[in-house]
């Protein structure tokens, strides 16, 4: 009984293996057109040349940017600017200014002195620079006004010199021999004050005693 329980057990093992083989051959069949590689061909992309390009330079250690102008000229309205290394787009040269694409300019574009950048992808083409911009308010003078500062002095003659008066000098000369009032001598008058004054000496040493 066991062996024939055995052989039972073999079988239907044995069957089960071809049940699930037969099972598992049709799935992978069917996976095999799934993993194939599409056989359409695969177009090839090529980049277009960029063209004419500037990037910034560096003068000095310190320099970090440079100006971007309306014009060719260092005249010209500061529109904005680019930063060292920074790339712009060439457009053309007028002189030592290099006009390039800026969005924020005039019709799109801007120019930068052609010192302070490196051109790059070839030579730019000569082109016309922008007419010179008329200001808003045109100054004027008025000239009511501008004649009460102006002033045109008199022409008036000098006047004539005239040579002053010679200075006279008074001088004065001693005359010892000149009366004082009521015809006395001058002489007799300072010997009497003497003898006086003598007299008047001679009393008091008397009365002193």
């Amino acid at each position: 009984m066991k062996s024939q329980k055995t052989r039972l057990l073999m079988i239907a093992s044995i069957v089960l293996i071809l049940a699930l083989t037969a099972l598992i051959r049709p799935s992978v069949a069917e996976a095999g057109p799934l993993a194939q590689q599409p056989t359409g061909s695969i177009p090839t992309v090529t980049s277009t040349p960029r063209g004419a390009y500037v990037v910034v330079n560096a003068l000095t250690a310190n320099d970090t940017q440079i100006n971007v102008r309306s014009g060719p000229s260092r005249l010209s309205e500061l529109v904005g600017v680019l930063l060292v290394g920074q790339e712009a787009n060439a457009i053309g040269v007028y002189g030592d200014w290099v006009k390039i694409e800026y969005p924020v300019g005039p019709d799109g574009t801007a120019w930068v002195y052609g010192n302070l950048v490196t051109l790059y992808g070839g030579d730019l083409p000569q082109v016309k620079p922008p007419a010179t911009a008329t200001p808003d308010v045109t100054r004027t003078v008025d000239p009511t006004l501008a004649a009460q500062f102006l002033t045109t002095p008199d022409a008036t003659r000098l006047p004539t010199f005239t040579e002053p008066a010679p200075l006279e000098i008074p001088t004065y000369t001693m005359d010892l021999g000149n009366t004082a009032a009521g015809g006395v001598p001058m002489g007799l008058i300072i010997v009497g004050l003497g003898a006086l004054g003598l007299f008047l000496v001679v009393i008091a040493l008397i009365s002193g005693r």
